[in-house]
């Protein structure tokens, strides 16, 4: 699997060498041995207590100047770094780490990197094995990802494919309990949880999931939502499925 790089650099960074901001995203980048740090600008404040390793090249700046390397009003808290993206991760190789209660999300075209990020976090929150997305439809490295993550993107194996119908199939030779979330199902995510390990599936708010990827699904279900409220935001209802699935 080959990721799609992009050699356009704006003063924000780019999809080769994204920027994170954020103390809680900064401090996980920098304790991920698989993270390569380029560059860092911080604060005085922010450089005494970020460990900054002494190969990363290190720009003291005023809040200002940090303004200017990251998109408007982004919550910087002092410290920017610029980083290489992960290496790839091959799906066959997060299955071959799975157990029986394993879980984890696939996301079908959902694109927004902040809802993303609040997935990765949640699927830190409760143990999720990974996340799997298509290639081509959901968003790359950055700082409003990594912002909304809080640090779960450097934990959280995130696995990108280029074929989301057959990274399903996959899931299912792995044993895997393919559970669509779909708003007008009858069965509720309690009923549909089984004793196997289970996949997770979400569509993109409003389209929700492809009818594709709908007949790769073991089963459909909702959550148990009171009917006044059309649905979640796709975040929440992933962190909502995220629970019932740990209490399963």
């Amino acid at each position: 699997m080959t990721r799609r790089k992009k050699s356009h650099q704006s003063s924000h960074g780019s999809a080769n060498r994204p920027r994170f901001w954020g103390r809680h995203a900064v401090a996980a980048a920098l304790d991920n041995p698989n993270r390569r740090v380029l560059k860092a600008w911080a604060t005085q404040e922010a450089a005494t207590f970020m460990n900054f390793p002494p190969e990363v090249i290190l720009t003291r700046a005023e809040v200002t100047d940090l303004a200017r390397l990251v998109p408007h009003d982004a919550p910087h808290q002092g410290v920017v770094i610029e980083v290489e993206p992960l290496e790839d991760i091959w799906l066959g190789d997060l299955l071959a780490e799975a157990d029986d209660k394993s879980v984890l999300l696939v996301l079908d075209q959902v694109t927004d990197p902040h809802n993303v990020g609040a997935i990765l976090r949640s699927a830190a929150a409760f143990g999720a094995i990974g996340i799997v997305t298509q290639d081509r439809h959901s968003p790359p490295e950055g700082g409003a990802l990594a912002k909304a993550a809080s640090g779960a993107l450097e934990r959280v194996p995130w696995v990108r494919v280029v074929n989301l119908a057959r990274a399903l199939d996959e899931l299912a030779e792995a044993g895997f309990w393919r559970i669509g979330l779909a708003g007008e199902a009858r069965s509720t995510i309690a009923d549909a949880l089984g004793p196997q390990k289970v996949a997770l599936v979400l569509g993109a708010e409003g389209a929700g999931m492809r009818q594709n990827i709908r007949d790769h699904c073991d089963a459909l279900a909702r959550l148990p939502i009171r009917a006044d409220m059309e649905s979640l935001n796709v975040s929440n209802a992933a962190a909502v499925a995220l629970y019932a699935a740990a209490q399963a």
